[in-house]
């Protein structure tokens, strides 16, 4: 059977260097793995219009939580049929974010926690209504908020497209958002979650992975 495994952490956390590593251990196991990052900016008109507006389009598209929350959430539905067919033909898929990053960011952005209502509102309308693929294991990339803005600050200084959005400059919003996260792995919110360490080895991840595939 497949296994479905979301990566979650703040901007600047290491999800996709995780994820590569990730991958790269499985493979060497001899686990067939696919990856996919959201949000599909490129590929999905709901993903785009989510990243103009935090860049300051769309008037005052990004002043309303759920607004924005509803945009990311029809780019994952609209993704739903890539992620089980990706779960068809690979042992293991790994997503870079996927609902529980709606659920932190629109808790943080409101002051609420974990178990308010704007986290049971992305649960109900993500895996509820449209009915997404649940998954496996979701794992907490816990990087101190400190070092995932540098991380951040760093990668645009370097790459003039990787430039920073309205969220990620928003040091407040990053540590409340990681405090919402933690509450969500706590609470396990829709799932077994896992929380990763920033100091510990990817291998360790790859571990949990492998034997959930094999069990």
């Amino acid at each position: 059977m497949s296994t479905l495994v979301a990566v979650e952490g703040l901007d600047g956390a290491g999800k996709n260097t995780l994820t590569r590593a990730v991958t790269e251990r499985l493979t060497g196991r001899g686990l067939t793995v696919a990856a996919l990052a959201f949000p599909r900016y490129g590929r999905s008109v709901h993903a785009d219009l989510a990243a103009e507006a935090l860049r300051g389009g769309h008037g005052d598209a990004t002043a309303s939580v759920y607004g924005m929350g509803l945009l990311f959430a029809l780019d994952r539905r609209d993704a739903a049929g890539e992620i089980r067919d990706l779960l068809d033909a690979h042992d293991v898929v790994l997503l870079d974010r996927y609902a529980a990053s709606s659920a932190a960011y629109s808790a943080a952005r409101l002051g609420e926690g974990a178990d308010g209502a704007a986290a049971a509102w992305v649960r109900d309308l993500e895996f509820g209504r449209f009915a997404l693929p649940v998954p496996d294991l979701q794992v907490y990339l816990d990087v101190p908020v400190a070092l995932a803005a540098e991380r951040a600050r760093s990668r645009e200084a370097g790459d003039a497209s990787r430039a920073r959005d309205a969220y990620e400059r928003d040091a407040g919003l990053q540590t409340r958002t990681g405090a919402v996260y933690a509450g969500l792995a706590a609470a396990e919110w829709v799932s077994p979650w896992r929380v990763h360490a920033a100091d510990e080895a990817p291998g360790t991840l790859a571990d949990a992975v492998a034997d959930l595939a094999s069990a």
